[in-house]
């Protein structure tokens, strides 16, 4: 059974930074995908990024793009999200999945969604 596990949350003014960490377990995980997603309260889960297999494509909606930054150890089955210039509407849980492909991430992710990492940026 996939699982994964987030970890790197926490408390952050706003302008702040911080890393979250994703590592995938139950595989192999032969060429998948790795993302993010966030979900904030009374809101549905959004896609924040994502990274190809090779680690040469990254794929961020407009509201995250050229702050955040996806990467990732194939070795280890991990996958980081840098977040810089933090703003409170970044606030929510944050949870990370493997797919085939980036498009099946949030259709067909191979793991059950975990508890997430909350990160909570303050004005």
């Amino acid at each position: 059974q996939v699982q994964v596990l987030e970890s790197g949350g926490g408390l952050v003014q706003a302008g702040g930074s911080l890393r979250l960490s994703c590592v995938a377990s139950g595989g192999p995980f032969t060429r998948y995908a790795m993302g993010w997603f966030r979900q904030a309260p009374g809101r549905e889960r959004e896609f924040v990024a994502a990274i190809t297999w090779t680690g040469t494509t990254t794929y961020y909606p407009d509201s995250v793009k050229g702050r955040f930054t996806i990467s990732r150890e194939q070795h280890k089955n991990t996958a980081y999200l840098q977040m810089n210039d933090l703003k409170p509407e970044d606030t929510a849980v944050y949870y990370c999945n493997v797919a085939n492909s980036h498009v099946a991430l949030p259709t067909a992710p191979q793991a059950s969604w975990g508890q997430g990492t909350r990160v909570t940026v303050s004005s």
